[in-house]
């Protein structure tokens, strides 16, 4: 540990632009999956906007408990039924998946393909829950 913060001591620039380099490929890895909304703004979406909730977890989690009125398609599906999205295109997506990992890549590819308003549920179906927030099963 001393030696490191020797190192730093001798390459504050060298260290500093490895810190900034860090943080840029953070922020664009953030931005290009989309917003992250909170369950709480999920409902004023939903509610206000019409939003639409796609879970992206696999069919056996999903049946076990989802999000009221979410489709499901699993993110490993994802390329091949896009056609399924196509009609709420102009509409705000919401990503949801068990903790907020597959979200993000899922937003990626969904920009990607021309889906502009598309956001992450922030920690998932599993903050939902933690939320006591309703859940169907089935």
């Amino acid at each position: 540990m001393e030696r490191l913060f020797e190192f730093v001591g001798n390459h504050p620039y060298l260290v500093g632009a490895f810190a900034v380099l860090v943080a840029l490929f953070v922020r664009n890895e953030v931005a290009r999956g989309g917003r992250a909304v909170t369950p709480q703004e999920l409902v004023n979406l939903v509610n206000r906007d019409g939003a639409v909730v796609v879970d992206v977890r696999d069919v056996n989690e999903y049946s076990q408990g989802h999000i009221v009125d979410a489709i499901n398609i699993p993110h490993t599906a994802l390329t091949n039924r896009l056609s399924e999205l196509e009609k709420y295109k102009e509409k705000p997506l919401v990503l949801a998946c068990k903790m907020g990992q597959h979200a993000g890549a899922a937003g990626t590819m969904l920009r990607k393909e021309g889906f502009q308003n598309v956001a992450r549920l922030k920690g998932g179906v599993a903050e939902w829950r933690n939320q006591n927030l309703p859940v169907v099963r089935g």
